[in-house]
């Protein structure tokens, strides 16, 4: 198998969990709908259509000039599709409760997405001086940005006892902890990991930069505690061209996240909506933070991925 068949195999892989979804999307009506379209292959009664086939070969991404080869791959895992589809119509998986519930959830989620994208009008590309403008005011993003090198150790919460908190407290370096938590058979890893002040939110970077040389600082992450030390900072600036399509294309995000959230504030302010249970009532909706991350996310963590 050729690399681009491999990594073709591997984006269209899941396709179990891609059948539930789409073969009870179709099926919940009872019989199959007759599908549009010269067919291809043919099972059981069930046709598979090529615009079918054109459709899975444009989500998957596959180039024009890939497509003839990958088509009999795609074909095939149509053929699969339509099997499994076919079987679980036959065992009534398509009845079963949570399938229903997840295919409900499924076609609310595809409709509203569906509503947002036709409602929304076409977002305006930010302008160079805008994208200047944002490079210039967020310095710890791009031409200040540091590179913090962390040695660390971690282990469960349920680890962290008093005495370890003391050790911890008076420890001058991580071997010393790791030489107590040895001494007490204390389970523990170790990891070495880089973050830029891009990659963390603001005011933990401004704490890093704050920090003593050696000194340990510790951060839970779910069920488990992450002891840290910085071993080196270094500068790390981007270029503004460099970032230019990133920030551009974070910038477009921002503009249709704004436009679908006053679509949503509309439409909320049209319609009677009641909460039964008090306790379940939404707080109302927090102000915008004042300056947000070019990542495409809406989480402080910064533009993980300027690279």
């Amino acid at each position: 198998m050729n690399k681009m068949n491999d990594k073709f195999v591997k984006r269209t892989g899941g396709v179990a969990l891609a059948v539930l979804i789409a073969a009870s999307l179709s099926a919940c009506g009872g019989k199959t709908e007759t599908k549009s379209g010269q067919a291809l292959a043919r099972i059981d009664g069930d046709e598979i259509t090529i615009s079918q086939l054109n459709e899975e070969l444009q989500r998957a991404g596959v180039q024009p000039a890939q497509q003839e080869a990958a088509s009999k791959q795609v074909l095939a895992g149509l053929v699969d599709r339509q099997l499994l589809q076919n079987a679980a119509a036959k065992d009534k998986t398509d009845r079963d409760p949570k399938v229903v519930q997840a295919i409900e959830r499924a076609k609310a989620l595809i409709v509203a997405q569906a509503y947002l994208q036709k409602r929304m009008p076409a977002a305006t590309p930010p302008t160079s001086a805008q994208v200047g403008e944002y490079f210039d005011k967020h310095p710890e993003f791009f031409s200040n940005r540091k590179q913090f090198d962390m040695r660390q150790l971690q282990f469960a919460n349920a680890d962290m006892s008093d005495d370890l908190k003391k050790v911890i407290d008076k420890a001058g370096s991580l071997d010393e902890v790791a030489g107590f938590m040895d001494s007490k058979q204390i389970k523990y890893s170790r990891a070495q990991v880089s973050r830029t002040s891009a990659d963390l939110p603001s005011e933990m970077s401004k704490r890093l930069l704050a920090l003593e040389k050696n000194a340990l600082f510790i951060v839970k992450e779910g069920d488990r505690s992450v002891l840290s030390q910085v071993a080196d900072v270094k500068d790390v600036p981007v270029t503004l061209a460099a970032v230019t399509p990133q920030i551009q294309q974070f910038l477009l995000n921002q503009r249709n996240k704004e436009a679908a959230e006053a679509e949503l504030k509309r439409l909320r302010a049209a319609a009677k909506i009641e909460y039964l249970n008090p306790a379940m009532t939404p707080a109302a909706p927090k102000a915008a933070p004042a300056a947000a991350t070019p990542d495409g996310d809406a989480t402080a963590r910064g533009v993980a991925g300027l690279k």
